[in-house]
């Protein structure tokens, strides 16, 4: 048997106990939490009818799972949820790529962007159920209005940060506008352009949940809403931590998305 063949297992070890204790590590804040949040309420700290213990939660949400309330309520919230976030990609970047490179395209949308990235997308939604309606259309244009903007103006201030050495040397090359745009521009642009489709991912479920307490008959929200109204504490925070939940493993999949589309930037690291 080689050194090599002998000093496999070994390294397979190492790399093991290594990620195990980044795991132990990341996860030590949250088991911290829940914890406190299980000890609190039975140990009188703080009112258990406001704050039921973790375990009667985690009770309420089987429960929830069980009778189907929990999955509905949650594909509703998905489907409005990634429909609008779609749709807020395929409408930001494209435009923001324009704004960003092309100088008469920003002069003329500078002034109506300025008017309207100020304006809070909650504060709108009254407008959207007056000219919409209740039902799904609403919804789903809200989530959109709201993920626009991060993914918008991160993807102009990509554009334009683009480094200027770059540019001259790509230019040097005689490269054609579009070539110039798919090999130096983009691959450039690509992180930050993800940070703000990361920022609209979170926004696409909070604006949406808050959406589903005005005016629905299901999503998360509607349910979160419901049962405080019904005063079934565990099942609502029963929701809200199916909402907090959904939101981690959403961003994940970006951030493992990202790192797909921008794996030049690890190889020029290692």
């Amino acid at each position: 048997m080689s050194t090599i063949e002998i000093a496999l297992p070994q390294v397979r070890k190492a790399t093991v106990g290594i990620s195990l204790r980044k795991i132990v590590y990341r996860s030590a804040a949250i088991v911290g939490l829940l914890a406190v949040w299980e000890l609190a309420p039975r140990l009188g700290l703080v009112d258990s009818t406001f704050l039921p213990p973790f375990s009667d939660v985690m009770v309420a949400w089987w429960q929830l799972l069980a009778d189907g309330q929990l999955l509905d309520n949650t594909l509703a919230s998905l489907g409005r949820s990634l429909t609008g976030f779609g749709l807020a990609v395929v409408t930001a970047v494209p435009l923001g790529l324009l704004i960003g490179w092309y100088k008469p395209v920003a002069e003329l949308l500078g002034p109506l962007l300025e008017v309207f990235r100020n304006t809070a997308a909650l504060a709108l939604l009254p407008v959207f159920v007056l000219l919409l309606g209740i039902g799904e259309t609403s919804k789903i244009s809200i989530v959109l209005y709201a993920c626009v903007w991060p993914i918008l103006l991160n993807t102009i201030s990509a554009v334009r940060t683009v480094d200027p050495t770059l540019l001259k040397l790509a230019r040097s090359l005689d490269l054609p506008p579009i070539r110039l745009f798919q090999k130096v521009i983009l691959p450039a642009a690509a992180p930050t352009v993800f940070t703000g489709i990361r920022l609209a991912g979170a926004v696409s479920i909070l604006v949406l949940v808050a959406a589903e307490m005005v005016g629905a008959k299901a999503g998360l929200g509607y349910l979160v809403n419901a049962a405080q109204f019904n005063f079934a504490i565990p099942q609502m925070y029963a929701g809200i931590v199916t909402i907090s939940v959904i939101g981690v493993v959403f961003n994940q999949l970006l951030v493992a998305l990202e790192r797909r589309f921008t794996s030049w930037r690890r190889d020029q690291l290692s």
